[in-house]
C-alpha cells in the first residue's frame, strides 16, 4: 500500500463524521449565514465573509465554525471582530435554532485557507508548466 493511500485511510477514520454530526452542521452553517447577515457581519473591513463548512463534535455540542475571507487586507483583524460578536452570533443561532436542537453548541471560529492553498498550488504548477516547456 503507498504511503498516500495509507494516509488517506487513517485520515479518514479520524475526520469520519456521523451523519448526524454533518446534518447538524450543515444546519448551523445555513442560520450561521442567515445570523451573519441579519448581523451585518457578511463585510467587515471591505472583505466578503463566507462561511464555508461547520464540523460539529461527536457529542454535538461544540461546532467549529471555518471562515473564508475574501479580498480582505488582514484576515486575522476580521477573525477578532468576529469573535468579539460571538454572545451576539449564539444569542440570534439559539433563537432560530430553539426548536431543532436542545442545546446549542459552543461555536469557535477558525480561518478557512483553502482558497490560499488552491492559489498557491496553481501557482506551482505554472511554475512546473513553465520550467518544463523552456527545458
Amino acid at each position: 500500500m503507498c504511503k498516500f493511500t495509507t494516509y488517506s485511510v487513517i485520515t479518514n477514520l479520524i475526520m469520519k463524521e456521523g451523519k448526524r454530526q454533518k446534518q447538524i452542521g450543515q444546519l448551523v452553517q445555513q442560520e450561521l449565514g442567515n445570523v451573519f447577515q441579519h448581523l451585518s457581519l457578511s463585510m467587515i473591513n471591505g472583505a466578503l465573509i463566507s462561511i464555508s463548512h461547520v464540523r460539529m463534535t461527536p457529542d454535538l455540542l461544540e461546532a467549529r465554525v471555518y471562515i473564508s475571507i475574501f479580498k480582505g487586507e488582514d484576515d486575522e483583524v476580521v477573525l477578532e471582530k468576529i469573535k468579539e460578536k460571538h454572545s451576539a452570533i449564539k444569542r440570534e443561532l439559539g433563537n432560530n435554532l430553539r426548536h431543532q436542537l436542545r442545546r446549542i453548541p459552543v461555536l469557535a471560529f477558525y480561518l478557512d485557507d483553502t482558497l490560499d492553498y488552491v492559489f498557491k498550488m496553481e501557482e506551482v504548477f505554472k511554475k512546473i508548466d513553465e520550467d518544463k516547456q523552456k527545458g
